[in-house]
């Protein structure tokens, strides 16, 4: 059996998308290039890798097991890279990083001054909710993940290296704005919209309420932060976010923060990967740079409001 790591990147990419159209926009490719050299891959094993079903394709049988294989060969290569750039001692390659939803308001300044010292160092960054951080997380999906709530349950190694305060954000015709120490009870009364379960946010507020015997309001679930600050904007309730993801809405006074007991909650940003993970020296490299700069780099671009 003869195939070339070109026709299984084709393979690969097809078998992602089940379209042969959005395998060729995503390699540069025309359609019938990559239909050509599947055809060619099919003859090579002696058997049909995908099949039609009205305007559909789907992985036959001998598709689903090459694309499994798939899996094993590219991490393979991708480990052989790894340890030749280490023998090396070269600081270049992949690096693949999943970071929460909220974190992606102010990572990308840490990941470009990262990239700014390493430039041979190619990102692969997933964004994505707590939920499939943690999935990718169990699963060694990637070299490093960034989140602000570390489970406790799993054997994970996880390293502080910024603060990430949670405030009580409202629309600026609130009727709580400028108002002092306002106590946990009262902001209990307002609608409050929250983020959906499992989110890292949601389980600081449950903790922060239950501490005082108060039940968190969940009738109005969001699923994104962008989603809670328009819902703030547009004057359906009060909400907690991280101070971080809310630095053009302050500046600009489209939201206000209320002054709330309790409140700014301090919780930590962490980067994580399982405890028996043997870290690669560019995510090592990585993980020393985010806890020696990362505060330096955020504080000088982000610098936070305080909540008079």
């Amino acid at each position: 059996m003869y195939m070339t790591l070109r026709q299984l990147t084709l393979f690969k990419a097809v078998a992602q998308h089940l379209s042969f159209t959005r395998a060729a926009a995503e390699l540069c490719l025309t359609q019938p290039a990559v239909s050509i050299q599947i055809k060619q891959l099919e003859g090579h094993i002696g058997m049909p890798l995908f099949e039609q079903i009205g305007k559909r394709i789907f992985l036959t049988e001998a598709g689903r097991e090459l694309y499994a294989a798939c899996g094993d060969i590219f991490a393979r290569i991708e480990a052989l890279e790894t340890s030749l750039n280490e023998l090396q001692g070269s600081i270049k390659g992949l690096l693949k990083l999943s970071v929460v939803t909220n974190a992606s308001y102010f990572t990308p300044h840490l990941f470009k001054a990262f990239l700014r010292l390493y430039p041979d160092v190619h990102l692969r960054l997933n964004v994505t909710n707590r939920t499939n951080v943690l999935e990718r997380l169990v699963n060694n999906e990637d070299d490093l993940v960034i989140m602000g709530q570390v489970p406790e349950q799993m054997h994970v190694e996880s390293y502080q290296f910024l603060e990430s305060p949670l405030v009580v954000l409202a629309p600026p015709q609130h009727s709580l704005v400028n108002q002092a120490h306002i106590p946990l009870v009262r902001l209990a009364q307002e609608p409050i919209l929250v983020r959906e379960v499992g989110s890292g946010t949601r389980l600081a507020m449950e903790r922060c309420f239950a501490a005082y015997d108060l039940e968190l309001p969940t009738e109005m679930e969001l699923g994104s932060s962008e989603a809670i600050k328009q819902g703030v904007m547009a004057g359906l309730g009060v909400s907690v976010l991280s101070q971080h993801t809310l630095i053009l809405e302050l500046a600009t006074g489209k939201i206000k923060l209320l002054d709330v007991e309790e409140f700014p909650l301090i919780r930590y940003w962490y980067v994580a990967h399982l405890s028996e993970k043997k870290l690669s020296l560019v995510a090592r490299t990585f993980l020393d740079f985010m806890l020696s700069s990362a505060k330096e780099i955020i504080q000088k671009i982000h610098p936070l409001q305080e909540i008079n």
